[in-house]
């Protein structure tokens, strides 16, 4: 029978274009979970997305490709969710990117 652990699920919404000190924030996220020893990021890539402004981010019109939406997804208990978030606010802050973050309640089972 699997057994499930309960964990929490950090997703933050950002821009491909969207830098400090010419790293994209997505690459600077889950470097930073690598070194706290969480565990586990994921980057996702999307094809087709709009936030607050309403403006379509898409891969099929060339001149909208080259901001697209990455996700990146962080799973780790309570504990270390909580403590990353300052990290995440102060490289939001650095940057000015505008973003979105959640953060959800999930099972987690792993062999």
């Amino acid at each position: 029978m699997m057994n499930f652990t309960e964990s929490e699920l950090l997703r933050i919404f950002v821009g491909e274009q969207e830098k400090l000190h010419h790293r994209p924030l997505y690459e600077l996220l889950v470097s930073e979970a690598l070194e706290r020893g969480m565990a586990g990021a994921t980057v996702f890539r999307g094809l087709l997305s709009f936030g607050l402004r309403h403006k379509v981010h898409t891969t099929k019109i060339f001149e909208l490709a080259g901001d697209l939406p990455m996700v990146v997804e962080i799973v780790d208990a309570s504990e270390k969710i909580e403590g990353f978030l300052p990290f995440v606010e102060s490289l939001l802050k650095d940057t000015g990117a505008q973003v979105l973050v959640t953060r959800e309640t999930v099972r987690q089972w792993t062999t």
